[in-house]
């Protein structure tokens, strides 16, 4: 869906901006997919979703570390 009609910035681009080169602020996704702000419409939605990856990633790491480590030669 697009988020940012002006850069044409989907939620996949603002997810990719917050999980993979770490933008938390509206100008480090904008810098981060290489644009910049237009008209300003887009911020809060862009911010929501920001949060919303962050957040996915965190619960995402936290459930990887409390998962148990098969015993070796378990088959």
């Amino acid at each position: 869906m697009y988020i940012c009609i002006c850069n044409a910035l989907t939620d996949g681009d603002i997810h990719h901006a917050a999980t993979v080169n770490g933008a938390r602020r509206p100008l480090e996704v904008f810098e981060a997919c290489r644009c910049r702000v237009q008209c300003g419409t887009c911020v809060r939605k862009l911010l929501a979703l920001v949060k919303q990856s962050v957040a996915g990633v965190e619960i995402a790491a936290e459930a990887a570390e409390n998962m148990p480590v098969p015993a070796q030669g378990a088959a």
